[in-house]
Parts: structure tokens; sequence; C-alpha cells
């Protein structure tokens, strides 16, 4: 062999000795283990985990099934509710509108021609007349005392019930047993306090609200408070400020 083929050869050999080691750093960086990205994942709210109970009932035999049963409000601060007078209302005297998460016993179905217009059937149209529960407060001031309230009205030929989207028909306060304790005490009197949720303060103060915005948690609200207006800054879902007033 000659030297001028020697040193062809000689560059080749140097040549695939220099590719071999770029392929084999190319095939060590392929097969290093990558470094572990990390996703955080949303912490989810547990007021996302509870299903309350829905009856779904379309007829008065469904609500006539509902007497004798317990039941507590969940559309607090919305419902006006009157004095029953024997299956019988005065539209006009209004007591005032039932809290969220007042426990009431069911004790009579009944139904009554509503006004046409007015506050009366403001949440719950007229139709032909309406659908009240009478009901008792065991832990109101006057615990014997039969009040009523209508849940849904007759009109061509069909009754239309809003029960599921008025009560509750198992206990809020197991229901929502995380809130704890503490919280459910302020809960129970309707006040407003530091630290509670969006969601506390609505069971707390009612649910006529008017938020600044539509991000949930961080936001300002206006509690209508059942005409004592109460005005929460929220911020990562917690009260910061409480300031007495606000406009609807």
């Amino acid at each position: 062999m000659n030297s001028g083929m020697k040193l062809a050869l000689g560059g080749t050999v140097v040549l695939l000795a220099a590719v071999g080691i770029e392929l084999a750093v190319i095939h060590h960086r392929n097969n290093e283990e990558a470094p572990v990205k990390v996703v955080e994942v949303a912490k989810l709210n547990p007021d996302d985990a509870v299903y309350p109970r829905k009856l779904r009932q379309d007829s008065m035999k469904d609500m006539k099934a509902m007497v004798g049963t317990t039941v507590w409000m969940s559309a607090g601060g919305q419902m006006d509710y009157y004095v029953d007078k024997g299956n019988h209302v005065d539209y006009s005297k209004p007591l005032g509108t039932v809290p969220g998460a007042t426990e009431m016993k069911i004790v009579g179905v009944f139904e009554q021609v509503a006004p046409r217009t007015g506050r009366a059937v403001f949440r719950i149209a007229a139709g032909q007349r309406h659908v009240l529960l009478a009901f008792t407060m065991p832990k109101g001031t006057d615990p014997k005392a039969v009040y009523a309230f209508p849940v849904g009205n007759y009109d061509n030929g069909a009754y239309t019930i809003y029960a599921d989207d008025i009560l509750f028909y198992d206990d809020p306060h197991v229901l929502y047993k995380h809130w704890g304790p503490e919280m459910w005490a302020q809960v129970d009197q309707h006040k407003a306090v530091l630290g509670m949720s969006e969601a506390e303060a609505m069971m707390s103060l009612g649910e006529v609200t008017k938020p600044s915005s539509d991000d949930r948690g961080n936001r300002s609200v206006v509690f209508e408070n059942d005409g004592h207006a109460l005005t929460i800054v929220f911020r990562n879902d917690k009260a910061v400020s409480i300031t007495p007033g606000g406009s609807l």
C-alpha cells in the first residue's frame, strides 16, 4: 500500500472515529433522563364536590309527599314568606325573606290565586294559581307558628315546581361540613366575617347580590342582606374587607 493510500485510509479512520463519538454523544443526550416537568394541579374546592339531592316534582301528589319532611332554605334571601291563615296567605303582608340554611318542617301544601303583578310574583310567576308550602321553623322564635311561601305554579294544565332550586332536602350543615363548626356558627347567625368564602357569605347573607366582575373569589360583591346591604371584597375566595352599604 503506497503512502498516499495510507494517508487516505488514516483520514477515513479519523473521520469514522469522529462520527462515532458524535453519535455516541447524541445517543447519550437522547437517553438522558429528561427533567421532570412539574404540573401544578388546581386545588379542588370541596364545595364543587357537593351535589344536593333533587326530587323533580311536577304534581301536587309529589308536593304532598313532602308533608312531614324537614327541608332547609337554599335560595337564602329570595323567597318572601307569609303567615299561613289556614291554607291562605295575605300577599300584601310578607314577613320578610327566609334566610339561607333555615330549617323548616313541611306541614302542608296548598294552592292560591296570586296577584298578577308586584313583589308577590317577582320570583314565582302567578300562573293560574300558586303552589305554596306551609311550614314551621323548629329553631325559630315561635316553633309552632305556621308560615307559607310559593314554590311553583299551575298554568295551562301543568304544574311547574321550583322546589329543587329553592330547598335543600338534606342538612347543609352536613353537606358542607368542611366549612367547620366555627364558620357555621357565623352563618347560622347570618353574619359576615373576615375569611369567609363567597359561598359561605351567600349562605349567611342571601343570594341577592351584585358582583363587580365574573372572577369569583377575587372581586367585590354587594349583598342585599334583607335590606341591610354589605359590600365584601374577596381575595383568593376569602373575605378581606366588609363595609356597610352598597348599591345593587
